[in-house]
Order: C-alpha cells, then structure tokens, then sequence
C-alpha cells in the first residue's frame, strides 16, 4: 500500500499493530484522525500514555485498576463465592450479566507449555493464600475459564491445589448459546449440553 506521506505510514503501521485492526481500518483511524482539532488527538495519546504508564493491578484480586487497592475487599458483594478468571476482560462480561454477586480472582493467563507459561507465572498461589486467609469465609469458588485445552488443564490443576481446603468447586455450565440451532452447534458443545442437562421448569402448574 503506498502512503501519501511517511507521517500517515508511520501512524498506520502503529495502529494496525492492534488486535483486529488491518491496514486499511487503521489508515481510516489515521485520516480520521487527522481531521479532528488537534485537541481530540491530544487528549487521546494523554489517555493512553496514562494508561500504559499508571495502570496497576490490585494485590488481592489482581484485576487492573488504578491503584493497588481496588477496594473489592470492601466492596459489599458475597464474601463465600470467589470467581477464577483469565483475565480482567473476563470480569468485565462476567459482570455486566448482572447475575454474580461475589468477588473475583485473576489470574493472569492460563496454563499453556506451548507458550513457556505454567502454574508459576499466574496468579495461582495468590489464590490459594487467599483462600486460606479467609478461614473459611469463601465456601465456593467458581472456575470461569474458557473451554479450551489449556483453560480445562488450568481448572484440573486448580481444583487439584485447592481440594485440601475442602470448599465446593464448581466451574460454569457449557451448553448451547441462546438463539444457536442444534445443526450448526459443534459436538462437544452438543454433547456437554447433553450431560450437563437440566429439569425442565414448566413452573408451578
């Protein structure tokens, strides 16, 4: 693709580094850009310098935010469930459900030999000190990894590590998403759905 200028090169072969964003979007983001008030541009590189520069992560729960409190341990939420996910964007849909009252945990990444991360490079052993400075306060904690090989392997060796606690371990159902049609659904989603089954309510007739 050839640039009417270095300037607008520049700028393209930067933004299209982001994930999902092509040359063509990226160059559309440039000239869009460039035809703002210069005001618009330079509150936009504040915001992302600041971003990259005063970004923490809570020592509790590890999820981003702006100072290492976050203060979920003084949030009003259930104190007995505690939510393992990947990573802070898992939070964010977890939450917008509106359907999860308790406390998260992050852990930073999943287990993945393929890539060189294993149980040491997450946010694993945070977990269990948390667990076990609750004395028994969490009585649930809930494995809200992504179904995948490596998410699986994550959950088995969690549930492993936190079996001596003896507190209930559960993981999120699998099934058929809302709106799916049975013949376009994968057989391992298919057949989970088919095991992890439920009464059907037809309520109280």
């Amino acid at each position: 693709m050839l640039y009417p200028s270095k300037l607008i090169e520049d700028a393209v072969n930067e933004i299209s580094k982001l994930p999902g964003i092509g040359k063509k979007t990226a160059l559309r983001l440039a000239l869009h850009l460039l035809k703002q008030e210069e005001s618009t541009t330079d509150k936009l590189s504040t915001a992302l310098v600041n971003l990259r520069k005063e970004s923490k992560y809570c020592k509790i729960c590890h999820i981003i935010s702006d100072s290492e409190d976050c203060t979920c341990e003084s949030a009003r939420k259930d104190a007995s469930i505690l939510c393992v996910v990947e990573d802070t964007p898992d939070v964010i849909a977890i939450q917008n459900t509106a359907q999860f009252s308790g406390y998260f945990h992050v852990l930073g990444g999943i287990i993945s030999p393929m890539e060189g991360i294993g149980p040491g490079e997450l946010n694993i052993q945070s977990l269990l000190d948390r667990v076990k400075k609750s004395s028994g306060l969490i009585k649930e904690v809930i494995l809200a990894l992504s179904p995948t090989m490596e998410g699986d392997t994550t959950s088995f060796y969690i549930a492993k590590k936190l079996k001596p606690f003896s507190i209930k371990i559960t993981t999120i159902a699998r099934g058929i998403p809302i709106g799916g049609e049975l013949e376009y659904t994968d057989e391992i989603t298919l057949g989970r759905s088919i095991v992890q089954r439920l009464i059907y309510d037809t309520g109280n007739d």
